[in-house]
């Protein structure tokens, strides 16, 4: 029983008490990667045969209907002792293909499990892996850092002072700055700055409005 209860925690029950499907099968999987086995699906003779006999009761009636419902609950009476038999074999066909980690206690498959020193890889990463981990995660912050720098770098080239039309009068298309609409090609309003003074002034401002200056 004992057994039993260590692989409650990481198993699921797919058996089916009753119909022509009736039968034992049980899920076991890894606590660590999750990847599934499944046990060989032994068939539950008295409850196939309790199916069988429904089938041909919703057909025929009569004393098929009595002998299903005799077999039906033959079925369901011997089903709990059954299930308990089949679930121990499971057990011991699982163990063969899981490896309980000494230090966390979960069950984990053969690629997950350091043997060497009884423990999943979760307790005891793999040192190359470890390393090569590592190595891509600093590589990606160097990187990130040096294009963070390279940014700064670019945004200095940028007119941050010029105003901009982001939305066209015309058409109301997004024109992301451009001098014209890339939906309808309508001259957005730029500002341009006073020769002079840098006043910001209209596109077709003759004299600028601060300092009088004629622009060209």
């Amino acid at each position: 029983m004992s057994a039993e209860i260590r692989f409650s925690s990481n198993v699921q029950d797919l058996s089916n008490s009753s119909g022509v499907d009736a039968g034992f099968q049980f899920e076991f999987y890894c606590q660590r990667c999750n990847d599934r086995w499944r046990t060989r699906f032994r068939p539950y003779r008295s409850g196939q045969a309790s199916g069988w006999i429904q089938k041909g009761a919703n057909m025929f009636g009569g004393l098929l209907g009595n002998a299903s419902t005799v077999l039906g609950g033959l079925a369901e009476a011997g089903w709990h002792s059954a299930r308990d038999e089949a679930f121990t074999q499971a057990v011991a066909d699982g163990k063969a293909h899981f490896n309980r980690c000494g230090n966390c206690h979960d069950y984990v498959c053969e690629p997950c499990f350091d043997s060497a020193n009884g423990l999943c890889f979760n307790c005891a990463p793999n040192v190359q892996v470890a390393i090569t981990k590592a190595r891509a995660q600093g590589e990606v912050r160097s990187a990130s850092e040096r294009a963070g720098v390279e940014g700064e770098s670019r945004g200095t080239r940028h007119d941050v002072q010029q105003e901009m039309q982001l939305v066209c009068s015309q058409c109301r298309a997004e024109t992301h700055g451009a001098k014209f609409c890339p939906e309808c090609g309508h001259k957005t309003a730029q500002l341009t700055a006073c020769t002079a003074c840098s006043t910001m002034l209209q596109p077709g401002t003759k004299f600028c409005t601060e300092c009088g200056h004629r622009q060209a």
